[in-house]
């Protein structure tokens, strides 16, 4: 079946792209569109020609089919060159998004229209290369070496409004699309043609532009190599003709496609795909979720109940008195005015998400929620109790959820009547921005209700991941084990400050010692010591150490490091080194790549310990769980793929 069809609007001919389910640009639409072109030149009916895309999105990129395989003909800087050039002038018609290729393939037509709620942009840094077909060399004759830099560097797409500002596309066609480019073609018939994009001038600037850049850049990567490359690729399409700056970008292009870096991104990113539907679960229809509810209004509970208003659920906040629901209503309230301040929302906006929000103190209006989620104190008994009073008042489909971070889901279930209806949903906080969503079945929980659980997380847009049973289920458990690593180097005599250096060297936003500052070291201390008063044996860590001091991180100016009140930057403390002089052993030296490369192995050991107990379905879980959960950068592809443990294997005799 062609993925190219031809119509003819009087002397205007519409070429339609459809190729579902996002019209990618395959090898088979490739030599469709080179076909066209010379077909419609050779026409002397045709007058000019509107590109325009069936489905829900114009061109949306390359095909991921073809990833990591060699290229067929016709490539794509040769298609967007023959479409440039071609002697009747191209309209490209953008709706949804059109990315990578997708722009790079627009751009080469001679006027670019679009949708107003199309988007335009360069992802490819997001998988360790740069844009192969014009895309660093276009972008600045049409609108800028300022504009270039960031749209190539972020990989962060452009909506319609702001491009045809920024001058990469003509108009934004209000109505028909179909019907707006066909007038807009006609009318552009009448006056003299604008130069092609590869023609136009460009201004280069100097070069303390590009030093600004190159060091904000380097700051973002985090040590990634694509968006430097591209900057590289911005300025040499500035700086020279377009034929040497069109080579230097395809040069490019091609050796960051066969880099690690690449690997790991199109790792990730086929992780990414898979976690969102499981094969598992393909035939197995979810409960359809109207209504939600969270009990818990502090700021893991206001969290959820933010990203549920967010994805547009209605939604009942559930606390034990008054005040607690005032409380939790005032965090909701801050969340969005937050956003409003980093201009997400508007004010109005941010009004109908609050107005969306019921505040109770009355378990019963539970029963007609389809969702009901626990985001209470981590105990036990409280948990217990919660269910107790659910289970009594919603109804029997109702998918009811806990959000527990270290206790066993089957303990908190236990007696709830309908047991099948009950899962782990394990959130992140803040809930309403981090992406990882940790799935916890019970050997009860049903089909259905873990289906559920995967499209919550589809509907509020993060990144599901199923886990098995355990204490700290995938995330946590690795990352007890990667604390307990950097203070086993601390005993060694490795300076803290040098440890949480080395890990923001290999990518990481912040060291371990420097991130339970943020977070606070006396939760996980009040984790260890109800295990501890359970009658488990946890040996004491030197974090145990210093929360005994009363240094409990930020929030008391003392925790690993010292801090000037009012200010986060960390002071290296000589109390914390009088504190830990006795636990000193050894006097180690060790490099920072060393230091990165013991600590990513640690928790890749554990993270093979628990694909072999079968709480990981996958490395790749492992690393989804990592990357965005606990901040592993990206671009390294996660543990089990940094240490050569790679693909989908399962644990072992699965």
């Amino acid at each position: 079946m062609s993925v190219i069809a031809i119509e003819h609007e009087g002397d205007i001919a519409v070429v339609s792209v459809d190729n579902p389910p996002v019209n990618a640009l395959s090898q088979a639409l490739r030599q469709g569109l080179w076909d066209a072109v010379g077909a419609l030149d050779v026409d002397p009916s045709v007058a000019a020609v509107v590109l325009i895309c069936a489905g829900r999105t114009f061109i949306a990129g390359a095909d991921v089919s073809e990833f990591g395989k060699p290229p067929q003909p016709p490539h794509l800087p040769d298609l967007v060159a023959r479409i440039e050039g071609a002697r009747k002038p191209w309209v490209a018609a953008i709706h949804g998004s059109a990315l990578g290729g997708g722009f790079e393939v627009a751009m080469g037509c001679r006027f670019r229209l679009a949708a107003p709620d199309a988007s335009v942009g360069f992802p490819e840094v997001t998988l360790g290369v740069v844009p192969g077909a014009s895309g660093t060399v276009r972008t600045p004759r049409l609108a800028g070496a300022e504009l270039a830099v960031e749209l190539v560097t972020s990989g962060r797409p452009m909506g319609a409004a702001g491009a045809a500002r920024a001058g990469l596309i003509d108009a934004v066609i209000e109505g028909s699309l179909r019907d707006g480019a066909i007038a807009f073609a006609r009318q552009a018939l009448t006056r003299p043609l604008p130069a092609p994009v590869s023609a136009r001038a460009v201004t280069a600037p100097d070069a303390s532009f590009w030093s600004e850049k190159e060091k904000a850049v380097a700051r973002a990567a985090r040590g990634a190599t694509a968006p430097l490359r591209a900057l590289a690729c911005v300025r040499k399409g500035v700086e020279a003709s377009f034929g040497e700056a069109m080579a230097f970008e395809r040069e490019t292009f091609l050796e960051l496609r066969g880099s690690e870096e690449a690997a790991a991104l199109r790792h990730v990113f086929f992780a990414e795909r898979a976690a969102l539907r499981p094969a598992a679960l393909r035939d197995v229809e979810p409960l359809p979720l109207r209504r939600a509810a969270v009990i818990g209004g502090g700021t893991m509970g206001a969290g959820i109940a933010a990203a549920m208003r967010e994805a547009g659920l209605p939604v009942t906040l559930v606390e034990r008195d008054a005040e607690g629901v005032a409380r939790g209503l005032d965090t909701l309230r801050g969340i969005f005015a937050g956003n409003v301040r980093r201009g997400r929302l508007s004010e109005a906006q941010a009004e109908a998400l609050v107005r969306g929000v019921t505040g109770t103190t009355d378990h019963a209006s539970l029963a007609e929620a389809d969702l009901v989620i626990e985001a209470v104190f981590e105990d036990i008994d409280v948990k217990r109790a919660v269910f107790d009073a659910v289970g009594r008042v919603c109804r029997q489909d109702a998918v009811l959820a806990t959000n527990t971070s270290y206790l066993d889901p089957r303990s908190i279930a236990e007696g709830l009547p309908g047991p099948e209806r009950f899962i782990g949903l394990h959130f992140f906080s803040p809930a309403n921005v981090m992406k990882l969503l940790e799935i916890v079945p019970t050997p009860q929980t049903s089909l259905r209700t873990l289906a559920t659980g995967f499209a919550v997380a589809r509907l509020l847009k993060k990144i599901p991941v199923r886990a098995g049973i355990c204490e700290g289920f995938i995330g946590n458990r690795i990352l007890k084990l990667y604390r307990a690593g950097a203070e086993a180097l601390v005993r060694q005599g490795i300076p803290i400050a040098e440890i949480d250096a080395a890990m923001r060297d290999y990518g990481f936003a912040m060291g371990p010692f420097e991130a339970q500052d943020l977070g606070g070291l006396d939760i996980a201390f009040l984790q260890r010591e109800g295990a501890r008063a359970a009658g488990r044996h946890v040996p004491e860590t030197l974090g145990d150490i210093l929360v005994r001091a009363g240094r409990k991180g930020q929030k008391t100016g003392a925790g690993w490091y010292d801090y000037v009140p009012g200010e986060r930057r960390p002071q290296p403390s000589p109390a914390v080194a009088e504190l830990l002089a006795g636990e000193i052993i050894a006097k180690t030296s060790m490099s920072r790549r060393a230091i990165a490369e013991h600590l990513v192995a640690e928790m890749a050991a554990e993270g093979r310990a628990i694909l072999e107990e079968g709480i990981a379905e996958s490395p790749a879980a492992i690393d989804l769980v990592e990357i965005h959960g606990y901040g592993f950068p990206r671009w390294r592809g996660g543990p089990m793929f940094a240490t050569g443990m790679r693909g989908n294997a399962g644990p072992r005799g699965a």
